[in-house]
């Protein structure tokens, strides 16, 4: 079969998987702390459903599967999950984003059924201020869930830290030398309008030249990483200088790398977004049974997924071509 190619020549080989909308947590850059309606359960697709789309998606080179939410561990027996997805023909890697509150109990297992690595949402090193930035949860509870990951193998462990200006900024360096101290791989990413164009988001936005003008500051020794952290994807990627680790830099908004975006994403209920920031979804439910369908749906993709996502036009309040998703993160799975 044919690979994904769009219109503008982007090969497809990675599909990001949500598996609920629900989370633990609330953080205040992916959803209210109240007031949010989470889909009721049986909207959900059921792990076999979801096997089937990844089955399809595996047929085109779809070789790298993200699992996702909301937060994924939540979610009853996603081990289960994670085998019959290792099981598919042509699936070379499967990783987790997660905030590690649940993760410590269930690395282990995890890693038996054929996980490979986790990425860890970690904004803050300072406990009272996680709870400010998560609203509710404990610190400690995460970084157990680290350490858990290591022994088990769930490697290399990602960091990833949403900068939010005058709210952890003050912590760059702090998590630089994490990086310097520890085999972890920080990666810090720019605050994204996903769901809402707000002035929380004007305000808080933080472009990532930030950090590496703190890094100067502090008088640290930056390189460009020689190899980068298996399953990278678009982080600028640099090393303190005989740091065990490295850290990376997502910017979305100053500097976005839609020309070389290789994802789709598939929702919690069963919609294939070609883009994470415009409206554009096509439901996979009517296809399912049908390998066929499910082939078409995946080229129809292809054929409307726009060539980038224009985020920095917003900030600069600049017009926009598309319509923008009124979903949060937590909704589309990031």
């Amino acid at each position: 079969m044919s690979a994904l190619i769009d219109r503008f020549g982007r090969k497809h080989t990675y599909l990001r998987i949500s598996v609920t909308d629900r989370c633990n947590l609330r953080c205040l850059y992916c959803m209210p702390e109240e007031g949010m309606k989470f889909m009721d359960q049986d909207r959900l697709l059921t792990y076999s459903q979801i096997a089937e789309v990844a089955r399809a998606a595996a047929g085109f080179g779809i070789s790298k599967l993200r699992v996702t939410g909301g937060e994924p561990l939540v979610r009853p027996g996603l081990d289960e999950l994670i085998a019959e997805l290792k099981a598919i023909p042509g699936i070379d890697e499967i990783s987790l984003t997660t905030n590690g509150i649940l993760l410590a109990p269930q690395a282990a297992k995890l890693k038996a059924a054929g996980l490979d690595r986790v990425n860890v949402s970690l904004d803050t090193l300072d406990a009272t201020r996680f709870k400010f930035i998560a609203r509710r949860g404990d610190l400690g509870k995460v970084l157990e869930g680290v350490q858990a990951a290591a022994e088990a193998g769930l490697t290399p462990i990602k960091l990833n830290c949403v900068l939010l200006k005058g709210v952890n900024e003050d912590e760059i360096v702090r998590f630089l030398r994490l990086s310097m101290e520890q085999p972890l791989h920080v990666r810090f990413i720019e605050y994204m309008p996903i769901g809402h164009d707000d002035a929380g988001w004007r305000d808080h936005y933080l472009p990532l030249s930030r950090v590496l003008e703190e890094a100067a500051r502090e008088g640290l020794a930056v390189e460009p990483a020689a190899e980068a952290p298996q399953g990278s994807g678009p982080s600028e990627n640099f090393r303190i200088r005989g740091g065990a680790g490295t850290f990376g830099l997502i910017h979305p908004v100053s500097n976005h790398f839609c020309s070389n975006c290789n994802r789709l994403r598939l929702t919690a209920e069963g919609d294939l977004k070609p883009c994470l920031y415009w409206v554009d979804e096509l439901s996979v439910r009517p296809a399912l049974g049908s390998p066929d369908a499910l082939n078409a749906l995946f080229l129809r993709a292809m054929a409307i997924k726009p060539e980038n996502h224009e985020m920095a036009a917003l900030l600069a309040g600049e017009a926009q071509s598309h319509t923008p998703t009124e979903r949060r993160m937590s909704q589309i799975g990031g």
